[in-house]
C-alpha cells in the first residue's frame, strides 16, 4: 500500500519510457530488477503496477460488498423475492468467475474501470449468498419479531436490527474478495483482456516477460513474487 501511494517517489525510472538500447538487462545498481524487452525498468513497473492492482482490489471489494449486501438483504428479508433474485445469482455463479469476467471484458473492451465492473459482477453473488444466509437466520429471532410488532418499517428493521449482525462475516468475505480481485486482474492482464498494455500492472508485466522467459526470467519473476505476496 505504501509503495502504491509513494510510487512516484520510490520508482527510479519512468515506467512507460522505452529504451531499446537497455533491453533485457539483468538486475543491477542502475536497474534493481532488470529491464524488459522494451528497455523499461522492471522495478518501476512493479511499483507503479501496485497502484492498478490495489485499486482494482479495493474498489471491487467495495462495490461487491455494497451490491451484495443490498441483494442479500432484499432476498433474505422478502421471501417472495428470494426465489427470483437468488436463482439469478445462482445463474451467475454457474459460470467460472474468470470466464464470465473475460466475456464481460470482451464485450466492453480493456480499461481499469471495466475490469472493476467485470470483477464486481462476477464476485457479487458470493457476498449476496453470504448476507442472505445470515439474514435468514436472524429474521425469525425474537428481537426482530418484536421490532416488527412495534410497527417498524421493513427497511428500518432490516437496516437497524439485522444489517449490523451481518458486518462480521461481510468483513471476512471482503478480505477474500480483495485477494480474488487482485489475482483476477493479473490473470486478465496476462491474457490481454484487462487494463491496456501501456498501463503498468502486474499482469501486464508478467505477460510481457513470458516471451523472453528463457533470456530474461526476471521480467516475470519479480512481479509474480509481488503478486504472490499481495494476494
Amino acid at each position: 500500500l505504501l509503495a502504491a501511494i509513494f510510487a512516484s517517489q520510490i520508482s527510479t525510472h519512468n515506467p512507460t519510457r522505452l529504451n531499446p538500447a537497455q533491453r533485457l538487462r539483468p538486475p543491477s545498481a542502475a536497474n534493481y530488477l532488470g529491464t524488459d524487452e522494451f528497455g523499461r525498468d522492471v522495478f518501476s513497473l512493479v511499483v507503479h503496477g501496485s497502484r492498478v492492482s490495489l485499486l482494482v482490489g479495493g474498489v471491487t471489494m467495495l462495490f461487491t460488498s455494497l451490491g451484495g449486501t443490498l441483494i442479500g438483504l432484499v432476498a433474505g428479508y422478502y421471501r417472495r423475492l428470494d426465489l427470483l433474485v437468488m436463482r439469478f445469482m445462482d445463474g451467475l455463479m454457474a459460470f467460472p468467475a474468470i470466464i464470465l469476467a473475460i466475456a464481460f471484458m470482451a464485450a466492453r473492451g480493456p480499461g481499469v474501470w471495466n475490469v472493476i465492473l467485470a470483477l464486481s459482477l462476477v464476485y457479487m453473488p458470493r457476498t449476496a449468498l453470504l448476507v442472505r444466509s445470515t439474514v435468514l437466520s436472524l429474521r425469525e429471532l425474537d428481537y426482530v419479531a418484536a421490532a416488527r410488532a412495534l410497527g417498524r418499517r421493513d427497511w428500518a428493521v432490516a437496516v437497524r436490527h439485522i444489517l449490523p449482525n451481518c458486518l462480521a462475516p461481510l468483513l471476512v468475505q471482503g478480505t477474500f474478495i480483495f485477494a480474488y480481485a487482485v489475482l483476477a486482474e493479473a490473470i486478465l492482464g496476462f491474457l490481454g483482456v484487462g487494463v491496456p498494455p501501456y498501463v503498468p500492472s502486474w499482469g501486464n508485466v508478467i505477460a510481457s516477460g513470458k516471451n523472453v522467459i528463457r533470456e530474461a526470467f526476471w521480467v516475470s519473476l519479480f512481479p509474480g513474487i509481488t503478486l504472490t505476496v499481495a494476494g
